[in-house]
């Protein structure tokens, strides 16, 4: 296929869904949380497809760019949100990081959910289309608006920080 060629949607959709999860939930680490966002993130990307340009950027670059806008969306819209009353009927509590960390069953699951939950927004986003979606530098900065040198210094810094996080804790 062509650079410049789109492909449909549908399939677009199917290579690139791991791609969003991954990013989102990467950023909230939460799962039910992440799978309502990825859906409006999916929503907004098949609304708007007809506009997405292949020869500004790969899908995957525009797809993240929608994931991170529907995350900032997000956070704007919980800041503007009332909290809820004891008394209300459903005394909805927000899950906890904690809650999300005891339902996964592997040592190392729980290593890598643990340092993401310490590290920074910035630096979980990072660390989201470095590890998980195995992002170039030029993609990322793409992402961020910020060069490929930039990102390349964020990437010997956060590495630097997780080996640092790896060894406060030991899981024998």
């Amino acid at each position: 296929m062509e650079a410049t060629q789109k492909e449909p949607f549908e399939v677009v959709y199917e290579k690139y869904f791991s791609d969003v999860y991954n990013y989102i939930y990467g950023q909230i680490l939460h799962r039910e949380r992440a799978e309502d966002l990825v859906s409006d993130a999916f929503i907004k990307a098949m609304t708007n497809y007809d506009k997405f340009d292949p020869t500004r950027a790969s899908v995957r670059t525009w797809l993240t760019n929608i994931a991170r806008n529907t995350l900032i969306d997000d956070y704007r819209k919980s800041k503007n949100r009332k909290a809820v009353s004891l008394d209300d009927e459903d005394n909805y509590v927000e899950p906890s990081y904690e809650d999300e960390y005891q339902v996964l069953k592997e040592d190392d699951e729980k290593e890598v959910y643990r340092i993401l939950s310490l590290l920074s927004d910035a630096e979980r986003e990072l660390a989201v289309m470095v590890y998980f979606q195995n992002m170039k530098n030029e993609e990322i900065g793409i992402v961020l608006g910020i060069n490929a040198k930039a990102v390349s210094e964020r990437r010997r810094r956060l590495l630097a920080k997780c080996r640092k996080l790896a060894g406060e804790f030991t899981l024998y």
